[in-house]
């Protein structure tokens, strides 16, 4: 059998195979961000389908902030009975799950100008030209100690782990940007000092969640524009990350619906690839850092992803699109169906009735 359908542990978490569903908004929380029969199905059907680990859509950590409409919330203790539900649904098909936790920011189109929205500077979103506040320290204090109580909230919840989401140009990632990030104080400047948040975030959840329990971190491998991250502070950020304990590193980008477009083109001194878009850069971290490296994107074919494996020190890999579109996909790649997903990668999935594969289901 494939080396991709062995045991494998991210910290203290044993997975049965090194297949990940990576974090997708669903679009089907309620207004306020509870749990609908229509998620639980979904979640059910990834575990029934043999992926080894879940990661849930991105859930907003404080209430007032919402990135996107019908996202999954993680910023009262009235959540906590539900995803009880949800991860016991999970365990017993024997599949773990993590939840993504996330503050948007600026990354934003929903409800512009009807709540404030935080970011380190007052520059515009590049995507959606969405202006936001620069924090203040205490602003800053809210966010770090709101990204602890809803880790506090998701162990609470039985989740196996979470995930702080540093990437995609979400806040977290713009005070690590050059770029977004043009603050004069101990936030700002340096590549020490915009790692500032990320590092008092994780140390302030571990805190609270103890030294056993897995925490992940989503990173983006390089902004891809001048002036923005690059890939050799990414390397810096992992280094320093695998220091102070994280118990894995997803490598990602901040292309989507452009991916497909940018394959062969190189940034930083890597290409995006045909398989696993980012996982040249993932590959050069694997190699620097004892801790589990996960990529993502691009990946549909498990030949091209065995050969990944076997090639790499990339421990797990991380798919999306692939099981919208065929929520039993590992399940029937182990069985020997080893036939490339039926995935057009034409992020037409994003939909305002969900998130779904439309191609899929018209056959």
């Amino acid at each position: 059998m494939s080396t991709l359908f062995t045991e494998t542990r991210i910290g203290k978490m044993r997975l049965k195979n090194r297949f990940i569903r990576s974090a997708t908004w669903e679009n089907m929380a309620t207004e306020d961000g509870h749990m609908t029969d229509k998620l639980y199905a979904i979640y059910e059907e990834l575990a029934k389908g043999e992926v080894g680990l879940i990661v849930t859509g991105y859930a907003n950590i404080v209430e007032e902030e919402k990135p996107n409409a019908g996202m999954m919330g993680m910023y009262n203790d009235s959540f906590i009975d539900e995803y009880k539900k949800l991860t016991e649904l999970v365990h017993r098909n024997d599949a773990k799950i993590v939840m993504q936790l996330a503050y948007g920011g600026t990354k934003t189109t929903h409800n512009v100008g009807e709540r404030v929205i935080y970011a380190p500077s007052e520059v515009c979103e590049r995507g959606t030209q969405t202006l936001g506040k620069a924090m203040t320290k205490d602003e800053i204090d809210y966010i770090i100690k709101a990204f602890a109580q809803a880790s506090r909230r998701a162990q609470q919840s039985g989740f196996d782990g979470v995930e702080i989401h540093a990437a995609h140009s979400y806040l977290i990632n713009q005070f690590l940007s050059p770029y977004y990030n043009q603050r004069q104080d101990e936030y700002g400047g340096s590549l020490d000092n915009r790692i500032r948040l990320l590092v008092e975030i994780y140390a302030e959840i571990r805190k609270l969640v103890g030294n056993e329990y897995p925490i992940l971190v989503k990173l983006t491998a390089s902004e891809f524009f001048d002036g923005g991250l690059t890939f050799d502070e990414t390397r810096i950020i992992c280094k320093k990350l695998a220091a102070i304990g994280v118990d894995a590193i997803i490598i990602s980008g901040n292309i989507h619906g452009k991916a497909s477009t940018m394959i062969g083109e190189s940034f930083d001194g890597y290409n995006i690839q045909q398989q696993g878009y980012f996982h040249e850069y993932g590959q050069v971290i694997s190699a620097e850092v004892n801790v589990p490296i996960i990529t993502v994107g691009g990946l549909s074919d498990i030949s091209a992803i065995e050969e990944i494996a076997n090639t790499t020190n990339i421990q797990c890999f991380a798919i999306s699109r692939p099981l919208l579109a065929e929520p039993h996909l590992i399940k029937r790649w182990k069985e020997g169906n080893r036939a490339p997903v039926d995935c057009e990668r034409c992020s037409k999935c994003r939909t305002r009735r969900g998130n779904f594969c439309v191609v899929h289901k018209k056959r």
